[in-house]
Order: C-alpha cells, then structure tokens, then sequence
C-alpha cells in the first residue's frame, strides 16, 4: 500500500466479539480525528450494540453470516481502503472482492501456537490495541493515548436506586452508595465464552463472602441460575442480576460501580474504557497474549491474578468446556485474598 495516501473513506473490519470490537475503538477514533475520514464499520449483527452509539462510526454495517448479504453496499460505497483487524478467509474474500488497498492486522498464530503447544514465548510484549494501531501507522495514524471507548444510549443507563432501593445493608458492610451519592458497590463478571476462563462457582462464593461491600453479580441468561446461587449461598450483600440486563445495561453497571471484579471476557475491556478499577482473573488464558485492561495512557490502578507458573497454562488461546487436564488448577489455586485485598 502506498504510505502516502490519505483515504477518505475507509471500511474497519472486526466481525466478532464484545472485546475484541471494544479493543478496536482506538483505531477508529485515531482514524477518524487525525485523518479526517468517513469511518465505515464491518461487524456481525449480534454485535451491532458494542458500536451503534460511537460518534466515529459513521455508518454501521452488520451481517447474519455471509458478506454476500451486504456486498452490494460495500461495493457502493467505493472506499479508498479497508482496514483488516479481524483477517481470516472471509476478509481475505472480501478484500479480493472489492479490490480495494487494505492493511491488515497481524494475528501472530505461530507465536500463540509456540506458546500454547510448546510453552515457547515468543509473543511481542505488546497490547492488542497497540498491534491494531500499527496496521494504520504507514498511514501516519498515532497512539492519542486516549485509550478504549464505549458509548451507552442515555435511556439505557441503570438508574441504581432502582437497583439499591430495597437493599438491606448487612451489619459490618459498607452501604452502597457514599454521603455524596457515589456508587460503591463491586461489580463481579462472573461469565465468560468458555468454561475455563471462568472460577468455578464454589469460589465465587469464596471470594463473595470475604468482600464487605454490595456485590452485584453480572451475565447473560446463561448465568442466571448460577448467579441465583451464589446470591443465596454467599451472604445477603450479593445481588443477582444475570440475565436481567442488556449489554448496555450491564455496561452501565460496570460504569457505576466502585471497583470490577471480571474474567478474561468482553465487560472487562468495557471496565476499561470506563478507566475504572479492575481486578481481572485469568484461568486457560494468560495476560501475554495482550489482551489484558488497556487504559491508555492513563496510570489507573489494577489488579491481574492469575496462577504462575503453571507448566499446562496456557492451553489454548481461547478455551474450553472443561480443563483437558482434569485438575483445572489454574482456578482452582487462583488466590481469593488478593482478590477480595483488592476490594478492600
């Protein structure tokens, strides 16, 4: 691609997931300021949400399955380049189909297979947001150090006395808001995609029952009956509202809260953006693959637990149903004190 050309209509490809499309938001800010350029996004539509509010997007593409659906708008649009952060054979058609100059992110699938089968790092010590913005650095794209965005619609803002209105302040517990109003409740992502990026319920309920402030416990519907259970196990400070909230409602929780308690999942990089506190778990997945909270250039505090060193981890660069060891020791010796230190 030529280093000299300044697009003024580009296509950003990122097909899935939450954080994953989170963690591009620098690009499309970056691209959007300092080039000056209309900003097209590429997404699947089960993840329209994590961008339709973003003011740098100027229109939001989305597809069921196949880019055939959409391929008639895209060639419509005659963009100058396509900005490739998700590569794999369906951009690689999609790009052959359109004909345009792209850029395109570098996975580095050698590097993670080495450290997942071989146990050989040989991972830059690089974020995933900054590898993202080097695909757009030949175009004279920097870094604002602005770090991740996520935008909530206002009407989908939770109002927290709604949440808190009939809360019983156990004794001995901080209440959930200060004098002034100010939240300070923890909110604990107990989901993730996979099994084993996740702790298993008995130490959730572990980790619950040690924290002396309001808890509110965050999922989707598949984790409803879970968190339902560690409500009524771990102490009356916890609440359950799994499965009660859309993204952006689930999202504004994460905003309001005190400090985030989160697994390697998609609220963790929404935590991010928000610049708050986050004390993230990590179990198959490990925080060198680059993909841990990325604030910026913000020096916000946080905290990354995870068992080392642990010759089987990581296993996989996404995970599993269940540990291929049996032993799932990487949460299971996971330390609950520097978790619940964390929420002090």
């Amino acid at each position: 691609m030529n280093a000299k050309l300044t697009p003024k209509k580009v296509l950003i490809i990122r097909f899935s997931s939450i954080g994953d499309i989170v963690l591009t938001t620098p690009v499309i800010r970056c691209v959007k300021q300092q080039l000056g350029a209309e900003v097209h996004f590429l997404t699947k539509k089960s993840f329209r949400v994590v961008l339709e509010a973003n003011p740098y997007v100027d229109q939001l593409i989305t597809i069921s399955k196949k880019v055939e659906e959409v391929l008639h708008v895209l060639k419509a649009a005659q963009y100058d380049l396509i900005i490739d952060l998700h590569k794999n054979l369906r951009t690689a058609k999609l790009k052959w189909l359109l004909g345009v100059p792209s850029v395109a992110f570098n996975k580095l699938n050698v590097e993670k297979w080495l450290i997942v089968n071989l146990k050989v790092n040989r991972l830059p010590d690089a974020h995933i947001v900054d590898r993202n913005l080097a695909t757009v650095a030949s175009l004279g794209v920097e870094n604002d150090g602005e770090g991740l965005d996520y935008f909530i619609p206002e009407k989908q803002e939770v109002e927290l006395a709604s949440l808190f209105g009939d809360f019983e302040i156990p004794d001995g517990m901080v209440p959930p808001v200060d004098e002034r109003g100010n939240p300070q409740y923890v909110a604990f992502v107990i989901g993730a995609a996979h099994a084993t990026k996740r702790l298993p319920m008995h130490r959730i309920i572990e980790v619950c029952r040690g924290i002396k402030r309001p808890i509110v416990l965050l999922g989707g519907p598949n984790e409803a009956e879970v968190g339902q259970s560690i409500a009524e196990q771990a102490g009356r400070h916890v609440l359950n509202s799994c499965g009660q909230f859309k993204l952006n409602q689930s999202a504004s929780m994460v905003r309001q809260a005190w400090k985030v308690i989160s697994h390697d999942t998609g609220l963790m990089h929404i935590a991010a953006a928000f610049q708050k506190e986050i004390i993230s778990v990590w179990g198959n997945t490990i925080p060198a693959f680059g993909m841990y909270p990325y604030y910026g250039a913000q020096a916000t505090p946080h905290e990354m637990v995870e068992v080392q060193p642990l010759s089987c981890r990581p296993c996989s660069k996404i995970g599993y149903d269940n540990c291929p060891k049996g032993h799932f020791k990487c949460m299971e010796q996971i330390s609950i004190e520097t978790i619940q230190k964390a929420c002090i």
